[in-house]
């Protein structure tokens, strides 16, 4: 499911490019918007990897192996953290390179985590025929994930009007 929803957001994204960085203050100026664009793209593309890692790093912290979900959180950002100054700078890929070296961080974030569910290190079993079919199951999730939902929501909010107030200024 977090494959699905994550291909078609990234679908979406690549669409609404422009409608959703204008929505979060990045048409300031053609230098700034142009920058915007580069990101965007390549953070869109990592945008599976992304929430792959999201929703299977708590599982495997909740299945006994925290310090496997780390290290998987850890490597990402050391990655990253190795690859900026390559990409933005031996590579001269400026902002472009930016967010391919945090595309690629989410990769190995996304390949450890793979491996975890891959090499049977886990106990949980992610297939569809082990789902609850009880609706009372999905509600208490759901309950349980809204205040993080809420919370993410309102940080988001707060970003782009702190974006927009910040465009006034240049």
């Amino acid at each position: 499911t977090v494959i699905l929803v994550s291909l078609l957001l990234t679908i979406l994204y690549l669409c609404l490019v422009d409608p959703i960085l204008t929505m979060f203050g990045g048409t300031v100026n053609a230098e700034t918007f142009q920058y915007s664009q580069e990101y965007f793209f390549y953070i869109t593309l990592g945008i599976p990897f992304y929430m792959f890692g999201q929703a299977m790093n708590p599982i495997i912290r909740a299945d006994g192996s925290p310090k496997f979900a780390m290290i998987s959180t850890l490597a990402g950002a050391v990655v990253n953290l190795i690859l900026d100054p390559i990409f933005i700078f031996g590579l001269k890929l400026g902002i472009a390179g930016a967010a391919i070296a945090t595309g690629l961080s989410q990769i190995v974030g996304f390949c450890i985590l793979l491996y975890m569910f891959v090499s049977g290190r886990t106990i949980a079993d992610l297939r569809w025929k082990n789902a609850s079919r009880h609706i009372g199951m999905y509600v208490r999730i759901i309950g349980s994930g809204l205040p993080s939902f809420f919370r993410q929501g309102l940080a988001s909010v707060a970003t782009i009007a702190l974006n927009w107030m910040a465009a006034g200024y240049g």
